[in-house]
């Protein structure tokens, strides 16, 4: 998508790797993600949708049909609530696309479907649009990062 991504004091935390990200930001670009690029971020795709809906052009996911099976299916709501708030998007059975810059339209409810990453993820739409969004169960987020929404109006002071 553009960025200048660097990695400091790569390790390992849990049994997990992990590193410092330092990032500079340019303009984003749109991406492909193939097939074979989405077991590795699976669980990033909600807010990668997010990133899309910011980015110059459009992006395109294909090969995460098991995203209709998560805790909601996250393609189809992804779509519905991105929509719902002006970004143009659209789905595929195994994937989806979504084109940028969106203007976020704000004063819109939209629905978490009990599902942390989505709801997380519109979140943070919200906050880097800076247009305010309404949304149905944000408790959900507990499931994995309760702090969340405190984290990230820090980090968007």
């Amino acid at each position: 998508m553009g960025a200048d991504i660097q990695f400091e004091s790569p390790r390992e935390e849990g049994g997990e790797p992990v590193a410092d990200l330092v990032v500079h930001g340019r303009g984003l670009g749109p991406a492909q993600v193939d097939p074979e690029e989405v077991p590795s971020l699976i669980d990033e795709v909600p807010v990668l949708c997010v990133a899309a809906a910011m980015a110059e052009g459009r992006t395109e996911i294909r090969g995460a049909a098991e995203l209709r099976v998560k805790e909601s299916d996250r393609i189809g709501a992804m779509v519905k609530e991105l929509s719902t708030l002006g970004v143009s998007c659209g789905e595929y059975p195994d994937g989806l696309w979504v084109k940028g810059p969106a203007r976020i339209t704000g004063g819109q409810r939209v629905e978490s479907y009990g599902d942390h990453r989505i709801a997380m993820s519109l979140m943070v739409l919200s906050a880097a649009s800076g247009v305010p969004v309404k949304m149905s169960d944000t408790a959900c987020i507990a499931t994995s990062f309760p702090g969340f929404p405190g984290m990230l109006q820090e980090v968007t002071r």
